[in-house]
């Protein structure tokens, strides 16, 4: 299981993309992908290289046609990217591209293990969206032309959690649309201007992040947010498929992406159902 947490200063919100007004509202994909995966390293010579796997739609043996939106995934304490696949693929099935990075410090097999150092990720996951940003624009990559990074949400468990929190944060650019906050909380300097829904998940018995932190982190956020709540659950066996509440973490968190980056208010209306099974989970919405 992984362990939490951490709070600390926020990371660093510049990226190399263009500026740009919103993108309009799309139709989201009304079907299931097949899923390709590859893995690169960001700045591979540098002092914090940064291996990362993408989950990605097919089409044949190639990347499905078309844009999708983005979602940066980030791991908690000794944990790894594929260690969250259960989640991760199904969001690429529903046409999101889903890149979730190996953190230096904190993933499991780190050379030096530091849980402070998850005060540094959130500037580790600007380094990724950056490099997404480039590989969209290379010639020749497969990926290339089908990432929307107009379009991203950052989503992660734990101290992942705390990583998303800290991306945030004042002056970040308003394509970072949509955060999905699991088992985790806040972080100094998170939750400002521009307001952003947020999508809090929490056991309600989690000894490792407290559902307080959770509900603390809840309450700080300036824009839409929800709430769904693992009733008797800790922290995080409710992302393991099959296991009680994994189908209304997963339909809740995909109709969420849905909404918020492809514009989907069918999805949004949606996600009271898909969130709420009762004696297993409750779900609650804040408007500001």
């Amino acid at each position: 299981m992984v362990v939490a947490l951490m709070a600390g200063s926020a990371g660093c919100a510049t990226t190399d993309a263009e500026a740009e007004t919103p993108a309009a509202p799309r139709s989201a994909p009304q079907v299931q992908y097949p899923v390709g995966v590859r893995t690169f390293v960001v700045d591979p010579g540098s002092t914090r290289p940064l291996p990362v796997t993408v989950w990605y739609p097919t089409q044949g043996s190639q990347v499905a046609d078309g844009r999708f939106p983005v979602v940066l995934y980030s791991h908690g304490l000794a944990s790894l990217p594929e260690l969250h696949t259960g989640l991760t693929a199904r969001w690429a099935a529903a046409g999101f591209v889903v890149a979730a990075p190996a953190y230096p410090h904190t993933r499991r097999d780190a050379a030096r293990f530091s849980r402070a150092d998850v005060r540094h990720q959130p500037a580790d996951g600007w380094r990724v969206i950056r490099h997404l940003v480039r590989l969209d624009r290379r010639t020749g990559d497969p990926l290339a032309g089908h990432l929307d990074v107009q379009r991203v949400a950052a989503a992660g468990h734990s101290a992942g959690g705390f990583t998303t929190s800290g991306m945030f944060t004042s002056g970040r650019p308003a394509w970072l649309r949509a955060g999905i906050v699991i088992a985790g909380g806040g972080m100094a300097g998170s939750f400002a201007e521009p307001p952003a829904p947020i999508l809090f998940v929490h056991g309600t018995a989690d000894s490792v992040v407290p559902l307080s932190v959770g509900r603390a982190a809840y309450r700080r956020s300036i824009g839409p947010a929800s709430f769904l709540s693992l009733l008797g659950q800790g922290h995080g066996e409710y992302l393991i498929p099959g296991r009680p509440g994994f189908a209304q973490v997963l339909g809740t968190t995909t109709d969420f992406l849905r909404w918020t980056l492809y514009g989907d208010q069918q999805a949004a209306r949606r996600l009271p159902t898909r969130a709420s099974l009762p004696g297993t989970t409750t779900f609650e919405t804040r408007h500001p």
